[in-house]
Order: structure tokens, then C-alpha cells, then sequence
């Protein structure tokens, strides 16, 4: 007799499988500076930016990364997202003058409409907080992906010191089921809205276009 598993037992041993292998990486090695978040949402939906959208945030990550190395190198441990043009910076920065200094090199980056800074004053973060945020980016979106009520893929989650960060373009229904939803996860200390809000309509035009077509049917064979 074969054993029934739940249906969203696939959903879960993936995110979990993911979150394991990033946590791993986060304990073998210090890296002073990371670009963006794992993108945990490609698994199990569409990105509701436009590919070129999802492109051009990529390339601020690295432009803004490089840029930032090279001003601060290791006194610094800061992540660069970028969602839709719009950047977030987290981690922490040794005083003022280093947190002023990475808003206005990223502001300078090429095509980035603006800048949140949310870089924290102190010492740099220590691996165990580093798997410990990961962690808890697995449990929101593994939240997220399990509530019937919400298109998982319209979401990028970043972590920093227990403080979850929420992106994406999103309705305000959407938005506010969210934000409660990622409350509800026990390791998450803070909940930032970070949100493109758009209309229903919108909303509706976009699933429009990204719904998958049918198959053209075939002439019947002679």
C-alpha cells in the first residue's frame, strides 16, 4: 500500500532543499558584500516584472555591487536588491559617513529610479545571524507559496536581522495578506512594505498576459 503524501509535500522539500544548500553557503564563507536575494519565486511562479524589467534589475545588483566594493571593501557588509529600478540596502556599515557614501554611490548607478537605505550602523553581522536570516527568507516564502490566496511569484523577500523585507508588484489585497502572513512566521522580528501597489485591473491585465495560450489545434489527418 503506497504511503499519501500531502500536496504540497513537492513544494516544501524544494524550498527546503534551497534554504539547506543557502544556509551551507552562508556558514562556509564571510562575504563582505551581497547582491540581491535567492530567488526562491522562480520555482513556483511567473515574476510579474517584464523579463527586460528583471534584467535591468540584475545589472544594477552587479554595477551597484562593484561599485560599492570598490569604495568600501571589507569594512562594510552590505546587500544590493534592486526591484523594478527601485534599490534596497541592508546590512550594516561601520558609521554615517559609510551609510551616506553607499546611498549616493548607488543613486549614481546607471538607471536606478531610488534608493532605500536601510543599512544599519555596527559591526558586521555574524554567519550564525547571516544562516539564521536565510532561514527565515525559506519559512516566508514557503508562507507565501502554501496561501491559496496569493501569486507566490509576485513576491521577493530579503532578510536582515530578523527584519523581512517585501517587494513586488502587488494589489493592496495582495499587499496586506502578505505582510500578515509573513507576520505569522515565529523567527520574523519586522515587516517592511516595500510594494509597487497596482489596480485590480491591472492585475487582471497582467495575468491576461501571462496566462499560458493553447495549443493551436491541429487539422484533422486524412
Amino acid at each position: 500500500m503506497k504511503q499519501q503524501r500531502h500536496p504540497w509535500f513537492p513544494r516544501r522539500l524544494a524550498l527546503t532543499a534551497l534554504a539547506a544548500v543557502l544556509a551551507a553557503g552562508a556558514l562556509g564563507a564571510c562575504v563582505p558584500l551581497m547582491v540581491g536575494g535567492a530567488a526562491v519565486g522562480t520555482l513556483v511562479a511567473i515574476d510579474r516584472r517584464t523579463s527586460g524589467a528583471q534584467l535591468e534589475d540584475e545589472g544594477i545588483e552587479m554595477r551597484a555591487a562593484n561599485r560599492l566594493r570598490g569604495l568600501m571593501g571589507e569594512r562594510a557588509h552590505v546587500n544590493v536588491t534592486s526591484y523594478n529600478r527601485r534599490v534596497l540596502l541592508s546590512g550594516e556599515v561601520p558609521d554615517e559617513a559609510h551609510k551616506q557614501t553607499a546611498e549616493q554611490a548607488v543613486t549614481q548607478v546607471e538607471n536606478v529610479m531610488g534608493v532605500v537605505n536601510e543599512l544599519a550602523i555596527g559591526p558586521a553581522s555574524t554567519l550564525t545571524q547571516r544562516s539564521a536570516d536565510v532561514l527565515t527568507t525559506s519559512r516566508v516564502r514557503a508562507t507565501l507559496v502554501d496561501a491559496r490566496d496569493l501569486f507566490a511569484g509576485a513576491f521577493r523577500v530579503v532578510t536582515e536581522r530578523g527584519t523581512v523585507y517585501l517587494m513586488g508588484r502587488v494589489t493592496q489585497r495582495e499587499a496586506d495578506r502578505a505582510t500578515q502572513l509573513a507576520r505569522s512566521v515565529g523567527s520574523v522580528q519586522k515587516v517592511v512594505r516595500m510594494f509597487e501597489i497596482i489596480s485590480e485591473d491591472e492585475l487582471a491585465r497582467i495575468q491576461t498576459y501571462t496566462r499560458p495560450q493553447p495549443p493551436a489545434s491541429q487539422p484533422p489527418t486524412r
